[in-house]
């Protein structure tokens, strides 16, 4: 796939540039700054953009904003994030347009090789790719008020295996569930959330927001 970065650190950027031109990769261009990453994607449109979210010259959300307006401006452009933390707002933000072609990680997924190559096939095929560290950490709310209290052992674990952006088929496997079972727990979980079937909304990415957003 063609690959534009977007990554402030000399070290790690280069360290990118590498593994992937090793993996047969072509990187279009390796940026330090979000304004040059919309240059380059204007200019030759990649296939997936990899960028982090904290970038100069403030180091707080340029990276995210850009890849937000990536995804308006090109949605056939597949967009991971990176972030050395978590960062629940901008994961939110992230996905409020879908969750297709979209992917967050924590840099430390990166050191994970085949992991963090895993999730940039899975963008770039048009998926999702959500941290799997990050969803453990939006550990779910037990209160009373809280939608998410209301589901099960089960529909909590099939809702986490949804925010890391997997299909029903790999959450079965997961899950040691049928397709079926996985499917009726989906519909439950859609239930329980409220979240009616409305053209124009999917509810998969409307109950990954209300998990992150918890």
């Amino acid at each position: 796939m063609r690959v534009i970065l977007a990554e402030d650190s000399t070290l790690l950027r280069e360290g990118l540039v590498r593994l992937l031109a090793e993996e047969g990769h072509e990187v279009l261009a390796a940026v330090g700054t979000a304004e040059s990453l919309l240059s380059e994607v204007a200019a030759t449109p990649p296939d997936v953009v990899v960028t982090d979210i904290r970038m100069p010259p403030t180091h707080t959300d340029e990276g995210v904003r850009a890849a937000v307006e990536i995804r308006r401006r090109r949605p056939q452009v597949g967009v991971l994030v990176l972030s050395q933390y978590l960062e629940r707002t901008y994961a939110a933000q992230l996905l409020a347009d879908g969750a297709e072609r979209v992917g967050y990680l924590l840099k430390d997924r990166v050191a994970q090789v085949e992991e963090f190559l895993e999730a940039l096939e899975r963008v770039h095929a048009g998926g999702a790719a959500i941290d799997p560290e990050i969803v453990r950490r939006l550990v779910v709310r037990t209160t009373r008020t809280d939608p998410l209290a209301r589901l099960t052992p089960r529909e909590s674990s099939v809702l986490e295996a949804l925010a890391e952006g997997l299909t029903n088929a790999a959450i079965a496997r997961r899950l040691h569930l049928s397709v079926s079972s996985v499917e009726k727990s989906l519909q439950s979980v859609f239930d329980k959330l409220e979240l009616e079937q409305t053209t124009g909304y999917s509810r998969r990415v409307l109950a990954v927001l209300r998990y992150l957003e918890s």
